[in-house]
């Protein structure tokens, strides 16, 4: 047996997210051991800067403040935390702490993830207080609702969607989470009345490139003339949450769908009578437990 490197698990990936106003950031680091990352879940957890913490598989999620904090690492109980969150310009520069292994993990372990632009590392493992900042291109959350890819005969529009969306997946545009989304299940579905939104962390500039690849591959291998793609660039959309709840309750018409998305600055990318619960399906992103019941 050889281990070139018998005390690294780096992360596959390790991307951020920030608002408009970049106060708030959203790191996603994409787990090779999620034994490890549920620890660092549990401790991070405690960290001032986090509003929310969760995992959604392999994938680590950390809602943050922007800023920066002191912390005080207590063995087993409070051993690795996030110490500061710094947008500057295009990146976002993020430093983590930790005690013994927790040390380990944050400096080594995040370093070497892929989507790591820089970084400065102290000295770890042991019984060290050791601590490490990376350096990360700031992104933006695009969401992209699809809906109506199939017939009665063959196809499920979940499954297409993932496949294009993996196919489309790049450093520049990570694709992030896949979520089905229970719609109302109107007379003319398919069979289970069931949308998908997609959720990409792209950086500056590469927003456009994605939706093109991603409408590429819904015109070419969907079955249904009434596909809808719908899009939209923010970090959160809260706003569609009324307007979602309304078509997972009840039939509602295309008008008041175009009208919504109008009014929400989303972008219609295919316009077919799918687009009714492509819509809906944005406000879901990552809340898979919760959008697949009505």
């Amino acid at each position: 047996m050889h281990l070139s490197d018998p005390y690294t698990i780096p992360y596959k990936g390790i991307y951020a997210v920030a608002d408009r106003k970049n106060e708030l950031v959203e790191i996603m680091e994409h787990s090779n051991c999620y034994g490890g990352s549920a620890w660092a879940l549990y401790h991070y957890s405690k960290s001032p800067l986090v509003v929310k913490s969760r995992a959604i598989g392999d994938m680590m999620r950390y809602l943050v403040r922007t800023g920066s904090t002191s912390l005080n690492l207590q063995s087993s109980t409070a051993a690795a935390g996030i110490e500061s969150v710094i947008v500057n310009g295009s990146e976002i520069e993020i430093t983590y702490s930790g005690l013994g292994g927790g040390g380990v993990g944050a400096t080594t372990c995040r370093a070497y993830a892929n989507g790591v632009l820089r970084c400065r590392l102290s000295e770890s493992g042991g019984g060290k207080r050791a601590s490490g900042t990376i350096i990360v291109p700031r992104r933006e959350r695009v969401l992209i609702g699809i809906d109506n890819t199939d017939s009665k005969e063959v196809g499920a529009t979940w499954t297409l969607a993932h496949n294009i969306a993996a196919a489309s997946d790049s450093l520049e545009h990570k694709y992030i989470s896949h979520t089905l989304v229970q719609l109302y299940p109107v007379p003319d579905k398919t069979q289970n009345c069931v949308a998908t939104v997609l959720e990409f962390a792209c950086v500056e500039g590469s927003a456009g490139e994605l939706l093109e690849s991603i409408k590429e591959g819904l015109l070419e291998y969907s079955v249904s003339g009434e596909t809808g793609m719908v899009a939209l660039s923010d970090f959160d959309v809260a706003s569609l949450m009324d307007y979602s709840k309304l078509c997972r309750s009840r039939m509602i018409t295309k008008e008041l769908t175009l009208k919504t998305a109008e009014e929400n600055g989303v972008d219609i990318c295919i316009g077919g009578k799918g687009i009714i619960g492509a819509l809906a399906a944005l406000p879901w992103f990552s809340r898979n437990d919760e959008s697949v019941m009505l």
